[in-house]
């Protein structure tokens, strides 16, 4: 059997995270038992839910053990099978996390899905048309329901939630507005992923000044709002807000090194009657077959056409998902391992 390799989280995070957290070791792949499937992984993503994970504190789901290997999904090749249902050479996507090879329960429901790359690249998979892409699909769809003619926001613009839900919202007439980090993405965002207007917070670095980039950029107020980061920009879309106005609450990339967002002027929210809903996607499994349906079709007819950033080799992961944290990243961040 090969040897794997493996990224454990070693130590929990004091405030930031380091490479020091993390601790890569070798190990002997397990032989196959009756119903299990050996899968080598082609690509790891790296995802900012992973740093919470990281944490030892309550949160949505449980936290990384530690001396175990780091959660992640991952895309790969089928190498050996003991399960009737997968065959050598089938693609297949799963949470094989920080490692060369799984060992996977095939019987186990959701843990292993075979993949058609005929038209969708093996990659992709794990972002537009996977995780990232249902996230964006579910949070526009089932929260902000938006209508055409209205204008709907998403943070972490160029970044693989981003991109699919710039696809998404301009499928449904809407006016999709961006921010992300830097002149750079907000030109690929407007120039590439169909956004009509995208605002650096980089040059607007507090409140007043990017509630005053929002008001430019959307003339007619907010009627949806996808949150991926919280902090001072959520403060400013509040401002922004129309009446009825719906917020898809996904992530607090701001406060993932543990301290609190507080935020300014909560009243907001009574005063426009708005929905604020937060959630998960993994916990809404039945909307998935529809949104990726969807999702390929995009992808498929080229309107959809995301980018991604590409770490080369399992000991390169931890450095990639430090540099994703702190947007460094272009699009979806992988790690390729083949």
């Amino acid at each position: 059997m090969p040897v794997n390799q493996q990224i454990l989280l070693d130590n929990r995070p004091q405030g930031e995270a380091t490479v020091d957290n993390f601790k890569l070791v070798e190990t002997a792949t397990p032989a196959l038992q009756d119903g299990e499937v050996l899968v080598r992984h082609h690509y790891l993503s790296l995802d900012p839910y992973m740093r919470g994970r990281m944490n030892d504190s309550k949160s949505y789901a449980a936290s990384q053990a530690l001396g175990e290997v780091m959660i992640g999904g991952t895309v790969g090749e089928v190498v050996e099978s003991r399960h009737p249902k997968f065959q050598p050479g089938d693609q297949v996507v799963g949470m094989g996390g920080w490692q060369l090879y799984s060992v996977v329960d095939g019987n186990a429901p959701g843990m292993l899905r075979k993949v058609d790359t005929t038209h969708v690249p093996l990659s992709y998979y794990l972002g537009a048309v996977g995780m990232p892409g249902v996230t964006a699909w579910y949070g526009l769809v089932k929260i902000i329901q938006p209508k055409a003619g209205e204008t709907v926001v998403v943070s972490a613009a160029t970044g693989a939630v981003g991109s699919a839900f710039a696809a998404l919202a301009k499928a449904r007439g809407c006016r999709v507005v961006g921010i992300a980090g830097g002149a750079e993405k907000c030109a690929y965002a407007t120039g590439e992923l169909g956004f009509d207007a995208c605002i650096d917070y980089k040059a607007h670095p507090d409140l007043k000044s990017m509630a005053k980039a929002l008001k430019e950029a959307c003339p007619d107020g907010i009627d949806g709002y996808f949150e991926n980061v919280g902090g001072y920009i959520l403060d400013a879309v509040l401002l922004r807000a129309n009446a009825f106005a719906r917020v898809a609450v996904c992530g607090m990339i701001a406060g993932y090194d543990g301290q609190p967002l507080p935020l300014a002027n909560p009243a907001l929210i009574l005063i426009n009657r708005m929905k604020v809903e937060g959630f998960i996607v993994s916990e809404h499994m039945d909307v998935w077959p529809e949104a990726l349906t969807e999702l390929g079709t995009l992808v498929a007819q080229g309107k959809l056409r995301p980018r991604e950033t590409i770490a080369h080799g399992l000991p390169n992961a931890p450095e990639a998902f430090l540099g994703l944290l702190k947007g460094k990243n272009f699009g979806k961040q992988l790690v390729q391992l083949v």
